[in-house]
């Protein structure tokens, strides 16, 4: 099974890329669904909502592996090694360059598909306290990822990061500011 993957990743490395972060992406989603319909819900648990899963699906497996995909090979490529003065320079670009528009994206993205009349809306309300949480958490999961991850598998790497972050993210989303 390992063979057959790695063989994936070899011939197919975006589209493996893809499927792999959208099934942890869209896990996260389940996960938090499951936490608090099912485990926390006061009552009667609630039913899944499939409309969340599908639009958690259709970002991502398509706008962040994607942005990520592309962003990685353009890091790599440009800051080579993991010489520490390299590894600073990727984080600070990937936090305070590449992070901003990672999470506008994912709030209009949703705004789209939840057909909300102002797609910037929730954007604006949440984009700043998002960010100072993502401060928090990706310096140090880009820390390993930038020293001990292979490039080829940097994206899988960040899917199993954002196991944890979209959890955070949704989280964010359920919150009224």
């Amino acid at each position: 099974m390992a063979a057959l993957l790695r063989k994936a990743f070899q011939k197919y490395p975006y589209v493996s890329n893809c499927l792999t972060y959208g099934t942890l992406y869209v896990g996260a989603e389940f996960l938090q669904q499951t936490l608090t319909r099912k485990i926390l819900a006061e009552g009667d648990a609630q039913p899944y909502d499939k409309g969340s899963l599908v639009r958690y699906a259709i970002v991502g497996n398509t706008i962040y592996p994607t942005m990520l995909y592309t962003w990685y090979k353009w890091l790599d490529k440009r800051f080579v090694g993991t010489a520490a003065r390299t590894v600073v320079k990727k984080l600070v670009l990937d936090q305070l360059i590449f992070t901003p528009p990672v999470i506008i994206a994912f709030y209009i993205s949703m705004s789209i598909l939840e057909r909300k009349d102002d797609i910037f809306e929730e954007c604006k309300t949440k984009l700043l306290p998002t960010f100072k949480t993502s401060c928090l958490f990706w310096p140090p999961a880009q820390l390993l990822n930038f020293l001990l991850v292979p490039p080829a598998a940097r994206v899988v790497f960040v899917g199993g990061c954002a196991l944890v972050w979209v959890n955070i993210l949704c989280w964010f989303k359920r919150q009224d500011y």
